[in-house]
């Protein structure tokens, strides 16, 4: 796996994210794992300071596959809000987890349950929670 770009995490998400990866599942515990890494290695500040370009929880996010060449637009939502976001994707999904903390434009290679890995560029985010000013959602 290839150096992954540096990622950026709203203080609020992390310690969200954290009670996440402390409460996993057996079934979740390798994306638990992979989140705690991001997490360990993320840029942490407030809510207010996310750049606009930021993949934060609950950001609606343009991504492509650039491995099986397939362009997605999903929201990133905790496990809890799946069933009631029509696009989402569980942050605790191997595909969801890649996203956190991405700006528009990077590339993470990430790895997946079948032993083989993707490649994910963020193209864009079309609606981002601390952009509209919901700090605390």
């Amino acid at each position: 796996m290839g150096q992954r770009p540096a990622i950026i995490i709203n203080r609020l998400d992390a310690e969200r994210l954290q009670r996440l990866i402390d409460n996993a599942s057996d079934k979740d515990m390798a994306v638990a794992e992979l989140l705690e890494e991001e997490l360990s290695r993320g840029e942490v500040c407030d809510p207010e300071d996310i750049p606009d370009d930021v993949v934060s929880m609950n950001s609606q996010v343009r991504f492509t596959d650039l491995t099986r060449g397939i362009k997605m637009i999903r929201t990133l939502v905790y496990p809890h809000s799946l069933e009631s976001v029509a696009d989402g994707i569980s942050v605790m999904a191997p595909i969801g987890a890649a996203l956190i903390g991405l700006k528009v434009g990077d590339i993470i290679e990430w790895p997946l349950p079948n032993n083989t890995e993707t490649r994910l560029r963020i193209d864009a985010i079309y609606w981002q929670p601390e952009r509209e000013k919901q700090f605390h959602r």
